[in-house]
């Protein structure tokens, strides 16, 4: 090895180091091992820490999950977060809240809990996982989203309430040309499983960017799930085919909700370009046809592969996107018709709290739900080498998962999460997370300096956008918006005013 060591042209330090060289390839191995159980900190863990999977395991498990001496937090540092109680709490909390998603649209309206399965794919996940997950929902009374892969009989093998997800790939409802196929759509969404079904304009972790399963992992299995050819490279387009344009949109998910027979539509998205959003609002007055829900999916969100870069900068933070959505909503009086759903790190009663009292009505979350039935975070997800079989389909690493013992812990975790919301609602003084609002939460800006959200970010009031959008922060973004195109208008506004009234 080292005579090869020494003439090789490959390595630079083998060539000066024979030998030797190797062990630093040693310690690169071995170091996401020896960070996560040696060197890291309770609270450095990315991106969960350590107490955070700590709580979500000890939730599903059962186990004790009381914190002995105090916060470890510093409580000093800005962005610290808390939620502010009452001297008069609440003594009967509501302790598995729901939420009916369905307007005067809708036919069939769906009651929600509060806390469901976020989008992840049969493919990205493997069959153990998926069965775990969804005979948790069933066990719970949540809902499980199906992620782009489409309905695999996974998903149905125990019945649990499902959100069909249609990415741009239109896997499960698609013709031979990557088309969308209305009979294989209406066929899918009048299951009765399938409760509600959602139209992916893009996710967190890589927005803008269209998902690729290696033809490696498309097994045979897959194929016939997806309705795409088997051991090829599996493809989602960057946008969509069926629509190009805001009303075009809702036209789409008008026709979806017809097949469906009357059920929830709705859309899920990271937030990027702020007239976009707007230029959804307007679509919804301009036709008539409003959406039953919206879910803003963080840029904080995860998934199972993205480009490094499409993971740290693109795409809006859920805190800002989710403030941004509510104030679409209500400023064009559309709040009272289309439900708003979050995703993005969710993990623990508090993150649930936070985000309905800064406008979600409920929360979705994948990594904590992923957490609750064993994982350990590896992230070796876009591997195919899962050492707990979550995201593998391996047959040998699925074989770890024990469908009927985790599907109780997602439950269990569900359950528990819930119960912590509880106890945060009631010591705000409200019966119901409904009631949260932004004053109820506090952000700290500096050591010495902090304000309540409703403070330290502009909440619109209803119509506030139809009836003075000129005096809002949003104005320049507004007049760029249209129904028409998701395209700015041209004559876009300078930013000077909107500068000086934020």
């Amino acid at each position: 090895m080292g005579v090869y060591d020494l003439i090789q042209r490959r390595w630079t330090v083998t060539r000066n180091y024979p030998v030797a060289a190797h062990l630093r390839w040693l310690f690169f191995d071995l170091r996401p091992y020896l960070r996560q159980y040696i060197v890291e900190g309770d609270l450095e863990g990315k991106p969960y820490s350590y107490e955070a999977r700590s709580l979500v395991h000890a939730r599903a498990l059962g186990g004790e999950e009381a914190h002995p001496f105090g916060t470890e937090l510093d409580v000093l540092q800005p962005g610290y977060r808390w939620a502010n109680h009452s001297i008069a709490p609440a003594e009967n909390p509501e302790k598995e809240p729901r939420i009916e998603i369905g307007n005067d649209q809708c036919s069939q309206h769906y009651s929600a809990s509060l806390l469901n399965i976020s989008a992840m794919s049969f493919g990205a996940l493997g069959s153990h996982a998926i069965q775990a997950l969804n005979k948790g929902a069933k066990q719970g009374g949540f809902f499980h989203d199906t992620g782009e892969g489409g309905i695999s009989p996974y998903h149905l093998k125990h019945g649990g309430d499902l959100v069909w997800e249609i990415g741009s790939g239109y896997f499960g409802c698609r013709n031979d040309d990557g088309s969308f196929d209305p009979e294989l759509f209406k066929e899918g969404a009048t299951r009765e499983q399938v409760r509600m079904t959602e139209i992916k304009l893009s996710q967190g972790a890589k927005p803008g960017h269209g998902g690729m399963l290696p033809g490696a992992k498309v097994t045979e299995e897959i194929a016939k799930t997806r309705k795409v050819p088997a051991h090829e490279d599996c493809l989602s387009p960057r946008g969509h085919t069926a629509f190009s344009t805001p009303v075009e949109m809702m036209e789409f998910a008008a026709r979806m909700r017809e097949m469906s027979g009357g059920k929830p539509v709705g859309i899920k998205l990271c937030v990027g370009q702020m007239h976009e959003v707007f230029a959804v609002m307007k679509a919804m007055l301009k036709t008539g046809i409003h959406l039953d829900f919206i879910v803003v999916d963080g840029a904080e969100g995860g998934t199972g592969a993205a480009p490094l870069e499409l993971s740290n900068h693109v795409g809006m933070p859920l805190r800002e996107g989710l403030i941004l959505m509510r104030n679409a909503l209500v400023g064009t009086g559309l709040k009272d018709k289309v439900r708003l759903g979050s995703s993005g790190k969710v993990f623990s009663g508090y993150g649930i709290a936070e985000n309905i009292a800064l406008g979600a009505d409920w929360c979705n979350a994948a990594r904590a739900f992923m957490f609750s039935i064993g994982c350990i975070q590896a992230q070796r997800c876009h591997t195919g080498t899962c050492p707990t079989g979550v995201t593998t389909q391996d047959p040998i690493r699925q074989r770890a998962l024990v469908v009927d013992v985790q599907a109780e812990r997602a439950a269990r975790f569900h359950k528990k999460t819930l119960h912590a919301l509880a106890d945060i609602v009631a010591a705000a003084g409200v019966e119901h997370p409904r009631d949260l609002r932004p004053h109820h939460i506090s952000i700290r800006d500096n050591p010495t300096d902090a304000r309540s959200f409703d403070a330290a970010k502009a909440f619109l009031q209803p119509n506030e956008l139809l009836d003075a959008p000129e005096d809002t922060i949003y104005a320049r973004h507004w007049q760029a918006a249209d129904a028409d195109s998701f395209k700015p208008r041209q004559d876009l506004p300078h930013p000077e005013k909107e500068s000086e009234e934020a």
